[in-house]
C-alpha cells in the first residue's frame, strides 16, 4: 500500500497530494474525488524485481451528485509460481522432485472511498475504509482493516493538501496452518521453534503538499508539486528524530495543449552509511510521459525502487478512461 498507483503520479515522485483530481485520488488523496466530472476507470500494471514480482491496480468513482463522490480500489502486488520444497525430501532420506509443487504469495489492498465538500469554500476532506489480505500459499494468511483521512483547499490557485494515513493505526492478523509450519520448524537446528507474532502493525503517517499550475501562452502548461512525507519514527530519512522523520519530494508536469505531458521528480532523500562510516545522501529520480486524447489518458513512467536497493529500474504502464466519453 506504499508503493502508489497512477504512473503520472509515479512519474512525479508521488507529489500529487494537493493536485489529485481523477479516480486515482482515493490512494493519493480522497478529497480530490470531489473534482471528478464523471465516472473514471483506471487499471496500472507494473513488473518488479527482474519480473518476478507483478504489482496490479484498478479503480473506478464517479460523482455522486455537485457536493460529494464515492470511488473503490484494488490493489494485488504477487509472487507467482514459488517452488515448495518442504517435502523434496522423503521419509527414507531421498530426494524426490516429485514432490515439489508451487504456491504463490500475494498482498491485496481493498479500498471505499467518500469525498464531500465542506461549507467553507476552497475546502474539501474524503475518508477512506480499507481491508487488507495477505496470502502466502497455504502457510498463512491474514486479514487487516484501516482508515485514511484526506484534506485539500484551494485558494488563488494554489492547492493545498494533507493525507493522513493508517489514521487508527492498521491491523494485521494473522493465522498460520501449524501443520505446514511444523515442516519446516525443525530445518534449521534451534531456529523456527515458535509460531511467528499472529498480529502485524501498520503505524500512522502523513504527507503534506502543495501545487500550482501555471499557464504559459494558452497552450502550454507547467504543474509544479512538493510534499513533505512524515513517519512518526526515526527512519533514515534525510530529516529525521525520535519524534517524526521527514522525506522531501518535488515534482514537475510539463503539458501541451492538455495532450501531451512529461514529468520528472525527484524523492526518497536517504541517509546512506557508507563502508568507510560516513554517510552519503541517496535519492530516487523519476520520469514520464502522458498522452490524453478524448476522455482516454495513457502514461508511462520510469522510476527506481531506491538507491539504497540494488533494484533496476522498473517501467510502469497506466491507463484512466472518462466513461462519460461513450455517452457523447
Amino acid at each position: 500500500m506504499n508503493i502508489g498507483v497512477d504512473a503520472a503520479a509515479l512519474g512525479m515522485s508521488n507529489t500529487v497530494v494537493a493536485a489529485t483530481n481523477d479516480v486515482n485520488s482515493g490512494y493519493w488523496n480522497p478529497a480530490g474525488l470531489i473534482q471528478l466530472e464523471d465516472h473514471q476507470v483506471a487499471v496500472m500494471h507494473a513488473n518488479y524485481f527482474a519480473n518476478i514480482a507483478q504489482y496490479d491496480y484498478l479503480a473506478y468513482a464517479s460523482p455522486i451528485d455537485d457536493r460529494s463522490a464515492w470511488g473503490i480500489s484494488l490493489i494485488r502486488f504477487g509472487v507467482d509460481d514459488i517452488l515448495n520444497t518442504t517435502e523434496l525430501i522423503d521419509s527414507q532420506g531421498n530426494i524426490d522432485y516429485n514432490r515439489i509443487s508451487l504456491f504463490s504469495t500475494a498482498d491485496y489492498g481493498f479500498t471505499f472511498s467518500y469525498a464531500r465538500k465542506l461549507p467553507v469554500p476552497g475546502f474539501q476532506y474524503g475518508v477512506n475504509a480499507k481491508v487488507i489480505r495477505r496470502i502466502i500459499g497455504n502457510f498463512a494468511n491474514s486479514w487487516g482493516f484501516g482508515f485514511d483521512f484526506g484534506l485539500q483547499f484551494e485558494k488563488n490557485n494554489w492547492q493545498f493538501g494533507l493525507m493522513l494515513r493508517d489514521i487508527t493505526t492498521t491491523y494485521n492478523v494473522w493465522n498460520i496452518d501449524e501443520d505446514e509450519y511444523g515442516k519446516i520448524a525443525n530445518a534449521i537446528p534451534g531456529e523456527n521453534q515458535e509460531l511467528p507474532e499472529s498480529t502485524e502493525i501498520t503505524a500512522p503517517k502523513a504527507q503534506l503538499g502543495i501545487a500550482k499550475k501555471f499557464i504559459i501562452r494558452y497552450d502550454y502548461s507547467i504543474l509544479a508539486a512538493a510534499n513533505m512525507n512524515m513517519r512518526f519514527t526515526r527512519t533514515n530519512d534525510v530529516i529525521a528524530s525520535d519524534f517524526v522523520s521527514i522525506d522531501p519530494a518535488l515534482g514537475f508536469e510539463f503539458g501541451y495543449t492538455d495532450l501531451v505531458f512529461v514529468r520528472a521528480g525527484v524523492g526518497n532523500f536517504q541517509n546512506i552509511q557508507q563502508l568507510d562510516s560516513t554517510q552519503k545522501v541517496g535519492f530516487q529520480p523519476n520520469i514520464g510521459l502522458g498522452f490524453k486524447y478524448k476522455g482516454i489518458q495513457i502514461d508511462y513512467a520510469l522510476t527506481d525502487l531506491g538507491n539504497q536497493s540494488a533494484a533496476l529500474y522498473s517501467n510502469i504502464f497506466s491507463v484512466k478512461v472518462d466513461l462519460g466519453m461513450f455517452r457523447n
